[in-house]
């Protein structure tokens, strides 16, 4: 099937129908809303299945009942906690081990794709993480499907847009398309699915991009709903209204949230290294007994934790109780992530969140009984807070609770401390847990805004090759006999050995003020910027870095850091003009006009 489809997308055999379809879906974002409606049903349909066939193996492995979430159970088998995870992180230890021996390459999450390759997601690795992290949810390993679900929407987007032929800013788009609806589909929400998609995937909001991610969010939670309920819906019952004066109570604890998440994320470094002296097919194993260990001391640690997240909303606990859960609950999270377990922190975060916002509240009201704040109030605002920290998407995390809420009142508080949680996390940290791990890989990238065509305009793309070079012994008048004035910007001047040893601008070679000495002078004693070259992996924005810091019109480009061999030139103007084209056609894509 990629096969035929890779056929159609290079252009063979394609049909009158098939190349009219195409110059629609590309003359106008309004004909990409049919393109995202069915996007939107498939991933409504799979996010569905997933959710199934990990509830079902959940019920066989535990043996719960098949109405009730497995990190709702009060008690589960302590040989099922041990084996199961353990066994399931076998199965992954083995593909990872086989990953590597085949030296494939780690599978591109939506959010890197569309940052760095326009969108292009490969089906075949998506369907591969999704598989993994559907094995890693249903042993009871202690991960989120959001990170399956988004793949394998976002991977069916990019399918189709590669089958259409789409434009890169398209394709972007449609990728976000697949995420939006994944996510709607999930919770039931489909307002929340559209900023998803919006803040994380697509990177900016945009009017031309605001039609269709609605239409496919809209036919996700429709698609799920109509096949059985979205997975993780939750439902609140109305909430009270709150007071002005319990605005800085609930801003205080989005900076506890917002130091929570840092913590979070720079701890999961610290535990990958701890797990990196062992091979790699037996880390998720050893991540699997301790994941079980911990599900003997209380089931809340397995899976995401939607059931226990619903429980513990409407049950009393103690302060010490609260406590140990998220404890045990983060550090099971970072276990399963750190030991090659695949799956997201989306749920997890709300979840660990709203128990620290219950934390927040019992603790508030022993140390001021007088000043009390609505216990669910501060869970949710907990819960989206802590969502903003760990995942990002202030406006993602204050439409999911207005979408369980329906309070207005309650969503503008949770709103003011997204606001503060994502300020606070940005300025200290400057990642989510998405882009953190990218980091840690290499990656320089903080969010999904396409900078892939940054990467790719290199100098090597933009340098003239046919530079004027002349030995540093020819005299001025000899150079000056070889090149006439306005013929180029200027010429490099090289040694014996065809190195560079500097530059000279013809306006300067051809001064008057050289006419009397220019048969007695060597041109190298004109030489300039005799250290600072270019080279050409430099991208254009590391390129004018140079050329500002240097003060320079022209600058050589040398074959590598080690090599002082003139291979071209570029000058500052062509590279200036180049940028802000590439500039201004993204910027066009984000406003949704043609590119």
């Amino acid at each position: 099937m990629f096969a035929r489809i890779r056929y159609f997308v290079d252009g063979k055999g394609t049909n009158r129908t098939m190349v009219r379809l195409r110059a629609l879906l590309r003359s106008n974002e309004f004909y990409l809303i049919p393109l995202a409606l069915v996007i939107g049903t498939l991933a409504g349909a799979i996010v569905t299945l997933m959710a199934e066939i990990a509830q079902i193996a959940h019920v066989v492995i535990y043996g719960i009942p098949i109405d009730v979430r497995l990190s709702a159970n009060t008690y589960i088998s302590p040989w099922a906690a041990m084996i199961a995870p353990a066994l399931g992180g076998l199965v992954l230890g083995i593909m990872e081990w086989w990953r590597r021996r085949l030296k494939l390459s780690s599978a591109v999450d939506p959010i890197e794709a569309n940052a760095l390759r326009g969108g292009n997601l490969s089906m075949r690795d998506s369907v591969v993480v999704s598989s993994q992290t559907l094995i890693s949810n249903g042993c009871g390993a202690s991960v989120g499907l959001e990170a399956g679900y988004t793949q394998i929407g976002s991977g069916i987007a990019s399918l189709l847009g590669k089958f259409f032929n789409l434009r890169r800013n398209d394709l972007r788009l449609i990728v976000g398309c697949g995420a939006a609806a994944a996510i709607a589909a999930a919770f039931g929400a489909p307002i929340t699915g559209a900023f998803y998609a919006c803040e994380l995937i697509v990177g900016v909001y945009s009017v031309g991009s605001a039609a269709p991610i609605l239409a496919a969010s809209l036919a996700g939670a429709l698609t799920a709903q109509w096949l059985g309920g979205a997975p993780y819906s939750l439902e609140i019952p109305k909430v009270s209204a709150v007071g002005v004066e319990q605005y800085l109570a609930l801003i205080v604890l989005a900076l506890v949230t917002s130091g929570v998440g840092i913590a979070v994320m720079r701890s999961s470094s610290v535990f990958e290294r701890l797990f990196k002296w062992l091979p790699v097919w037996l880390r998720p194993v050893i991540g699997g007994l301790i994941v079980g260990g911990f599900a003997i001391i209380t089931p809340q640690v397995l899976a995401a934790g939607h059931g226990a997240m619903v429980l513990d909303l409407f049950h009393d606990m103690t302060i010490g109780l609260i406590a140990i859960i998220i404890a045990l609950k983060v550090t099971a999270c970072l276990i399963s992530l750190a030991s090659g377990f695949r799956g997201g922190l989306f749920f997890a975060s709300l979840f660990v969140g709203s128990l620290i916002g219950k934390f927040f509240s019992a603790v508030l009201l022993l140390i001021s009984p007088n000043f009390v704040i609505d216990p669910l109030v501060a869970m949710l605002t907990g819960m989206a807070t802590l969502g903003v920290a760990i995942v990002g998407g202030p406006l993602t995390m204050s439409f999911l609770v207005l979408e369980m809420t329906r309070n207005v009142d309650v969503t503008a508080v949770v709103l003011a401390g997204c606001i503060v949680t994502s300020i606070c996390v940005r300025f200290m940290f400057g990642h989510s847990f998405s882009t953190w791990r990218l980091h840690l890989r290499g990656e320089t990238i903080r969010s999904a805004n396409d900078v892939g065509w940054l990467r790719n305009l290199t100098v090597e793309r933009l340098m003239r090759s046919d530079v004027g070079k002349v030995p540093s012994t020819t005299t001025i008048a000899a150079t000056r006999g070889e090149f006439a004035l306005g013929s180029r910007p200027g010429i490099v001047i090289v040694n014996n050995a065809d190195e560079y040893v500097g530059l000279v601008l013809l306006p300067d070679l051809f001064s008057s003020d050289l006419d009397a000495i220019a048969d007695d002078i060597q041109v190298i004693e004109l030489a300039r910027l005799t250290e600072i070259v270019l080279i050409p992996e430099m991208n254009v924005k590391s390129a004018m870095a140079v050329f500002d810091e240097a003060e320079a019109e022209m600058l050589a480009v040398v074959d590598s850091t080690d090599s002082r061999k003139v291979v071209g030139f570029l000058t500052e103007t062509f590279a200036r003009r180049r940028y802000v084209e590439e500039i201004d056609k993204a910027t066009r894509g984000v406003l949704g006009a043609l590119s």
